[in-house]
């Protein structure tokens, strides 16, 4: 459907439960908020599921929309959940609608918006406020503006486009505080973080000449520099750091001994193909998945798969 059309089937209904997706990023927190913002300015009862992956920099965002214990909704939204799968810990229903810009969406709900030439889920739902209220608030532009700029790196990743400028300057002239979102999202970070990222590039490995870099983040690890998930921001992003690099693969050891992974590519190699080896997906240049292996051999299988894509 479209913007104007998805507008008309919420204004339709009413007690909404927004929902993200588990290991949450500031693009379905700022995203699914400002959604929630907007149908209450609309006159409807509207709140977020109380995703338990919420960190501290995100918790604020969502606090303000958090659904009250024994809440019972009537119509639920996904909001960059590209797969029932992934929709956030806990959450056991189904969902009416999805709001979208991932192109590996499984379509598993009953109705969707889906933008997959969006560099983020914000700008989809920028459009679809204006649709629903006519504006959009200065709070909803500084959710928004979370959105845009954690999916795009702070506009350093190469999903970055002229629309995605754009829709930042948009929301920059409707207020967004930059200022502060940059500082919070992109400058500041605790010292175990700090610790954390230290051992991270001390034992990074390469291959190919430099073209594979991978970084394994064991338990370990996290408990001699105290990280805590508050500290897992864009964890993906560091091996990309690298000069030279083509593919990019951050693994992190989970509680039970499982792998998180997380892919990072250039335009040659399709991150989205190496995930969907081991039932993940995302983007071309940015995807995830999970292993069912400690790092080690998580990154033995991964290799395997990178050099079949990749050859």
């Amino acid at each position: 459907m479209n913007y104007r059309e998805c507008a008309k089937l919420l204004k339709q209904h009413d007690d909404f439960l927004i929902v993200t997706h588990n290991n949450p990023d500031g693009d379905t927190v700022g995203s699914a908020s400002a959604l929630c913002s907007a149908l209450r300015r609309c006159g409807k009862r509207a709140f977020l599921y109380p995703n338990p992956q919420f960190n501290r920099k995100q918790r604020p965002l969502a606090e303000p929309f958090l659904a009250p214990e024994g809440f019972v909704p009537a119509f639920t939204v996904a909001v960059d959940v590209a797969t029932e799968q992934m929709l956030a810990r806990g959450f056991s229903r189904g969902a009416d609608l999805c709001i979208d810009h991932h192109p590996t969406n499984s379509h598993y709900a009953k109705q969707e918006l889906i933008r997959d030439e969006k560099s983020a889920c914000g700008e989809i739902v920028l459009e679809l406020v204006k649709a629903l209220c006519g504006d959009v608030t200065r709070d909803e532009a500084s959710l928004l503006y979370v959105a845009l700029t954690t999916d795009t790196g702070c506009y350093q990743y190469d999903n970055t486009n002229a629309a995605t400028l754009s829709a930042g300057a948009e929301l920059l002239r409707l207020g967004a505080d930059s200022p502060n979102i940059i500082k919070d999202f992109f400058r500041k970070v605790s010292p175990a973080r700090l610790r954390l990222e230290g051992m991270i590039y001390s034992n990074m490995r390469f291959y190919r000449g430099g073209k594979i870099a991978v970084a394994l983040i064991t338990r370990e690890m996290l408990e001699k520099s105290g990280a805590t998930p508050d500290d897992f921001d864009d964890l993906a992003g560091l091996a990309g750091r690298t000069e030279g690099s083509v593919v990019n693969l951050t693994i992190r050891e989970l509680p039970n001994g499982d792998s998180k992974v997380s892919v990072r590519s250039t335009k040659e190699v399709s991150s989205s193909d190496i995930c969907a080896a081991f039932g993940g997906g995302g983007h071309d240049m940015a995807a995830g998945c999970t292993i069912a292996e400690p790092p080690e051999r998580a990154a033995e299988l991964l290799m395997e798969v990178v050099c079949a894509v990749y050859p």
